[in-house]
């Protein structure tokens, strides 16, 4: 089968990079069909998406606009590393890992939050933000609930390498980490903004990895760090909880979707995002940028499956971008 009967995306050359060819058809995700190619879940929820819209289904998800612009480390960093950071354009994201006791009553490096479990915590606590205006977050009656909220109930195994395991180790990591953000400031004369984006102030979890299902004596709950929570519902990027799902296997889609329903936005006129930019906000982990590109392309297309709207085409020169409409619906007062 050859790329086009898959599916797959080809880089269109730019005209300011080609000689001038017959224009080709720009390539759109179709709006009901999708590949039989990808997996059930993306299948499910491209469906459930195409049928009834985030807000109508109750699953809008909120993240904060930061957070979309710098984002989280997709593979997990060096626990010798004394600081993580990204930078993307103007904004820079530095985060501290946390320390916890271990089994042998000893302070240790806990590690940094990494890959897809952070970030569908993040938007599902944007969401219970915009929804309560509170800063304590109730995390439900059981660790088997919490779960089910973030659309991982199907894979409740246990043990060193299970989703339990996994999920409560990404919490510690999350909640205990020392984020920060810095916007500006290159030169003595550029304007300044510092962030402290610390997600939880405190915490109080009751459940057992053992037991999922059973409830604790008391709810467990999270006091949110002050900052984080007035940008989140200062600025909230509002997202489909049903997309985070289908893409949670790939931190870079997760990140990509974010990325293109917020610039979506404000997005007035058809750009062009070269590739070296491209790699700057996705790939800073993969070296070379035909690397990126290999990783960028698959993940664009799980994106466009469950974001059929979004009207984008890979070229030779970067990824061309015309107005589209968000993956949410516009409503003012969330944006």
């Amino acid at each position: 089968m050859d790329d086009k009967a898959s599916g797959a995306f080809e880089l269109t050359p730019s005209p300011t990079e080609a000689p001038a060819k017959p224009k080709r058809k720009r390539i759109y995700a179709p709006r009901s069909a999708v590949s039989p190619a990808i997996d059930d879940r993306l299948v499910t929820e491209a469906r459930a998406i195409e049928a009834e819209d985030a807000f109508r289904a109750g699953m809008t998800g909120y993240m904060g606009r930061t957070l979309v612009q710098a984002t989280l480390p997709y593979r997990e960093p060096l626990r010798s590393l004394e600081v993580w950071e990204r930078t993307v354009g103007k904004t820079s994201l530095i985060i501290k890992q946390g320390h916890a006791k271990n089994r042998a009553g000893k302070w240790e490096r806990i590690g940094y939050p990494y890959g897809s479990y952070p970030r569908l915590m993040l938007a599902w606590i944007g969401a219970e933000v915009v929804r309560t205006k509170e800063r304590t977050i109730v995390l439900g009656d059981s660790l088997a609930a919490f779960m089910a909220e973030l659309g991982i109930g199907e894979h409740r195994s246990g043990g060193k390498n299970g989703a339990r395991t996994r999920l409560r180790d990404q919490m510690m990591r999350l909640f205990l980490a020392d984020i920060s953000a810095q916007i500006g400031g290159a030169s003595v004369e550029e304007d300044l903004q510092l962030q402290k984006l610390d997600v939880a102030e405190n915490a109080n979890l009751f459940w057992s990895t053992s037991h999922p299902g059973q409830a604790g004596l008391w709810q467990s709950t999270i006091l949110l760090g002050e900052r984080f929570f007035e940008e989140t519902k200062a600025n909230p990027v509002p997202v489909d909880l049903r997309a985070l799902r289908a893409l949670r296997s790939s931190p870079m889609a997760l990140d990509l979707y974010c990325w293109m329903t917020y610039r979506n936005f404000s997005l007035a006129k058809s750009t062009t995002v070269p590739w070296d930019a491209l790699h700057e906000q996705f790939g800073s982990e993969t070296k070379t940028l035909k690397k990126f590109r290999e990783n960028f392309l698959p993940a664009l297309k799980k994106v466009l499956t469950v974001y059929p709207q979004a009207k984008v085409e890979p070229k030779a020169s970067g990824l061309y971008m015309e107005p589209s409409k968000t993956s949410v619906p516009r409503r003012i007062k969330d944006w």
